[in-house]
């Protein structure tokens, strides 16, 4: 199946629920930023313009960063489970894994994800580790894992497993 096709089932089925990163996932590209930023001040001793330059390049990468960051969403159809992301038209898509090729869905539990309430998603695929979806930072993962499993489960019992 290619991933034109696939895109369009996915997207054709209508979604469950649809889940998000948490603010988790923002901390990286903010120290990232900050990296920038004192890179660029610290190399501005060359010349002023290395600042300036250095300075939009870390707002430029922070605010591309973001859009991909907040493009994520993890949702279930009747089709299955997908993880939609993108930005810029060439690195939009749609990946997934079809209910009938779904091993289980897991979340990393732990204090700070309870605390949280931030866990990494992981959804296999029956035959290939490849093909699984693996999403960390997921808000409420705990109960996305809880809707896919029991949606799986549906699945099954409806004779879509055979």
């Amino acid at each position: 199946m290619n991933d034109a096709s696939m895109e369009s089932a996915a997207i054709e089925g209508a979604a469950f629920n649809q889940y998000r990163l948490s603010w988790l996932a923002y901390l990286r590209p903010l120290v990232l930023f900050g990296v920038m930023l004192f890179l660029a001040f610290l190399l501005g001793g060359i010349h002023v313009a290395v600042i300036y330059a250095g300075v939009a390049l870390a707002v430029a990468v922070l605010v591309y960063k973001i859009m991909v960051l907040r493009s994520v969403v993890l949702f279930v159809n009747d089709e299955g489970v997908w993880v939609y992301s993108g930005v810029l038209p060439w690195s939009k898509g749609i990946g997934g894994v079809r209910w009938r090729d779904v091993e289980d869905a897991r979340y990393n539990p732990g204090f700070l994800g309870w605390a949280l309430k931030s866990y990494t998603v992981r959804v296999g695929h029956r035959f290939t580790r490849g093909n699984e979806i693996v999403l960390p930072s997921v808000k409420q993962g705990d109960k996305a894992v809880e809707q896919i499993n029991a949606l799986h489960g549906s699945y099954l019992r409806n004779g879509g497993g055979q």
